[in-house]
């Protein structure tokens, strides 16, 4: 007779039930989408996530060559951590960048 991969016994488990999305599907996202990393230039400190292609749903006007970033196309999304308002005005003025305009883009001096 074949062996069975059933347990005879149930396990108890100190897992969660499914249906709790409260921290875990925000740290499933945030490693999903990764770190960001942060970036020092003369304008200021700035916070630089890369959101893959895969990841790239809607169209966005890049700031550097004022092109449109279509769905599908990997970029970068930057905001400035050392706001003059406040972490949350920087996160809510972050903007999303081709690579290579963000690379290349200008200082503005303040």
């Amino acid at each position: 007779m074949p062996r069975s991969n059933q347990p005879r016994r149930r396990r108890t488990s100190s897992r969660r039930p499914a249906d709790s999305n409260d921290a875990g599907e925000l740290n499933l996202n945030r490693a999903r989408m990764g770190i960001p990393a942060t970036e020092s230039a003369p304008d200021g400190v700035w916070a630089v996530r890369a959101i893959s292609a895969g990841n790239a749903q809607k169209v966005y006007s890049c700031p550097g060559c004022h092109h449109q970033i279509t769905p599908g196309v990997s970029h970068l999304v930057v905001w400035q951590e050392d706001a003059m308002f406040g972490d949350e005005a920087g996160l809510r003025d972050r903007r999303h960048w081709h690579s290579n305009c963000w690379r290349g883009r200008s200082y503005r001096y303040r």
